[in-house]
């Protein structure tokens, strides 16, 4: 079992250094190399898993800049999708992908959920369509919501994994 703390130890963000580094051939600087190998490296560990589990809490209505990265390192072409004359097709089958999500407020369904779409499209455009998501949501409307959204959570994701 791989486990990634992307809080702890965050990933590079993507930029003009990381795109060429991830897209690129052998001939790159050492500094890009680590780059590609830790691309690399996140792909396989996706690419081996049966499961995943994702932490997605909502940042301001959207995911957590880590983990957008975690999904930046491995959307290559060739490697995780491929272009078709039918449009993207992901390359990454046949996993399951349980997502938890928390949220201070109540956005499940709502025009504010952008977590939801945001990582179905993600994963479909590696090929995965196998998604469930749990939800722990009104975390900082009061105790008792908290502890109930918490607990119905817990109790979802057991059933689910």
């Amino acid at each position: 079992m791989v486990v990634r703390d992307l809080a702890a130890n965050p990933l590079p963000v993507l930029d003009v250094a990381a795109m060429t580094a991830i897209n690129g051939g052998d001939d790159l600087a050492d500094e890009l190399k680590e780059v590609q190998a830790l691309s690399n490296t996140l792909v396989q560990e996706l690419k081996d898993a049966d499961t995943v589990l994702i932490g997605a809490p909502m940042y301001n209505f959207m995911v957590p800049t880590q983990l957008k990265n975690w999904f930046d390192l491995q959307a290559r072409a060739g490697v995780t999708f491929a272009y078709t004359e039918n449009g993207p097709q992901g390359l990454i089958e046949d996993k399951k992908v349980v997502v938890v999500t928390t949220r201070g407020g109540i956005h499940k369904g709502a025009p504010t959920d952008h977590v939801t779409g945001y990582l179905k499209t993600m994963l479909g455009f590696f090929g995965i369509t196998s998604v469930e998501f749990v939800y722990a949501e009104a975390l900082n409307m009061g105790d008792e919501p908290a502890a109930a959204s918490r607990e119905q959570a817990r109790q979802e994701l057991t059933d689910k994994l």
